[in-house]
């Protein structure tokens, strides 16, 4: 990792106090902030080769003697069959290896071009990148309580994953802007994270025409002729499990790949109820549901890139609800990195899951876990970095920024160890004589600023210091960092005349239809 990366990792301690360093790093200087996180550090190896050759023989098991449906889609069976693939109705069989065939052309690595150069990042080999949640209809804060998201909340969690040096990636539906046209609002969506971040980003995919809308405003800003040879926007095509795929989510996967834009192609599978409560199973089915869609990809526009992805989680059997960051679900993302790896794709994992309601014990628990599990998995896309709250119902302002904190420690984490002359540290031992304090030594005060990631949310002080200062939970100092974070966030530039299209095509596309909220 660079010394920039590291630098923005480790802050370094200036005067002013808790509150000085706060007021420096809510100006986030988003200019300095890494791009390309790259792993040091070797990936959890939980399964040896006999047990990953089980589960890859179960998914070709699951595609040969079950199949996968897709459903409403002419087009993606005649291409299946056209390939060799058994058709029956809507349901496809694949001989064993067949669909890790057709996998093969998605590419191994590839980079995502953002609208600052600078912020472009590379998704693959041993590169991380950490985006905001996704999806939430809620959003909560200890303000104004849980809510209905708007679109005011949408451009509020932009601007705060802009300015993190921790999130590398915008991310797409961080929040649902229900006060917006539900057939509309992926216009506004996809115009916030082009004006108001810089960061590579996701467009929509809850309808094919709207992924053509997502493609066309990236076409404004990048080119056609750019992204013709270039990523620059995704989406996230989630499976319909267990083993189907409807016409909306292959409708906006063709878009994409057509374009030669990523996809993350990701099965949700909650054990026991979009499949069978034990984790071998899911692993199986989960793999083959993952190479169905990358396949399909690959037939549509060979060598357009994908991301392997898989939400795999487990679920109170008593009750139905989904539970996360527990000991199962750990051990299924740990063999799911093993087997991406033999698939030879980019990985992506889940970040900060929880079910807890608010940024409490639980949610940090849960989230903890979640996260150093994708991380020890060797994802390269964690999905949920900050945010999420309730089962991804909610996005928490509190909890994202209490998350950013912890994406800063799992970053430094992943610089690993520098076994170097530095690192030795011979001449502070010769420094000192034995039973010295090493506090004043020349080795400690040229390594002050980099030794150790310092958080500016938790607190280290005394129970008196912390006391006097007002008591304050992480929670209650979280909510001031967000709020200013937002007061110190600036636009970054944008053509004029890019902004000016980017809105009269968002115009244009509006009042073509109705509006429609369901």
């Amino acid at each position: 990792m660079s010394d920039v990366a590291k630098q923005q990792i480790c802050p370094a301690r200036r005067g002013g106090g808790r509150s000085g360093r706060a007021a420096r790093r809510a100006k986030a200087d988003t200019v300095r902030s890494p791009a390309v996180f790259t792993r040091k550090i070797p990936t959890y190896e939980l399964l040896g080769e006999d047990g990953l050759d089980r589960i890859e023989a179960h998914a070709d098991w699951i595609l040969k003697e079950v199949g996968i449906e897709f459903r409403g889609d002419e087009e993606a069976l005649a291409l299946f069959r056209d390939a060799g693939a058994d058709v029956t109705g809507e349901r496809v069989r694949f001989e064993p290896g067949q669909a890790r065939a057709l996998c093969a052309s998605a590419p191994a690595q590839f980079r995502m071009q953002a609208r600052d150069p600078a912020k472009t990042i590379v998704l693959g080999g041993d590169h991380v990148v950490l985006m905001p949640s996704y999806g939430p209809p809620f959003v909560s804060d200890l303000d104004g309580g849980r809510r209905y998201a708007t679109l005011e909340d949408f451009h509020n969690i932009i601007k705060l994953a802009y300015m993190s040096p921790f999130l590398n990636h915008s991310g797409g539906t961080v929040c649902e802007p229900v006060d917006v046209p539900v057939n509309k609002r992926h216009l506004d969506m996809v115009y916030a994270h082009l004006r108001y971040s810089t960061k590579p980003f996701m467009g929509a995919v809850t309808a094919p025409e709207r992924a053509l809308d997502s493609i066309e405003m990236a076409r404004i800003v990048f080119g056609s002729a750019y992204m013709e040879k270039t990523c620059v926007i995704q989406g996230n095509i989630n499976v319909n499990s267990p083993l189907v795929y409807d016409h909306i989510m292959t409708g906006a996967l063709k878009a994409y790949a057509r374009a030669n834009q990523s996809c993350v192609i990701s099965p949700f599978i909650l054990g026991g109820a979009m499949g069978p409560v034990t984790q071998p199973a899911l692993l199986a089915q989960s793999h083959a549901e993952a190479m169905a869609g990358i396949a399909l990809s690959q037939l549509v526009r060979k060598g357009s890139p994908m991301v392997y992805g898989n939400f795999l989680t487990t679920m109170n059997l008593k009750t139905g609800a989904p539970t996360f960051g527990t000991p199962e679900a750990n051990l299924s993302t740990f063999a799911i990195g093993q087997l991406c790896r033999r698939l030879g794709l980019p990985l992506r994992c889940g970040g900060q899951l929880c079910a807890s309601k608010v940024a409490d014990g639980q949610a940090m628990q849960e989230a903890a876990n979640s996260m150093l599990t994708g991380v020890l998995a060797g994802s390269n896309f964690i999905f949920h970095s900050a945010g999420w709250l309730e089962g991804g119902l909610t996005l928490g302002y509190e909890k994202f920024v209490m998350d950013l904190d912890h994406c800063g420690m799992m970053l430094k984490m992943m610089c690993g160890l520098e076994i170097d002359g530095n690192g030795l540290a011979a001449d502070a031992f010769l420094e000192n004589r034995p039973g010295e304090n090493f506090f004043g030594t020349a080795h400690t005060l040229r390594n002050f600023e980099t030794a150790n990631y310092m958080s500016d949310l938790a607190d280290t002080s005394s129970f008196e210091q912390w006391s006097d200062a007002g008591s304050l939970t992480m929670e209650q100092r979280a909510n001031k960092r967000w709020k200013e974070m937002l007061e110190a966030y600036e636009a970054p530039p944008i053509d004029a005349a890019v902004d000016e299209a980017l809105k009269d095509f968002v115009a244009r596309r509006k009042q073509s239809m109705p509006d429609m909220w369901h």
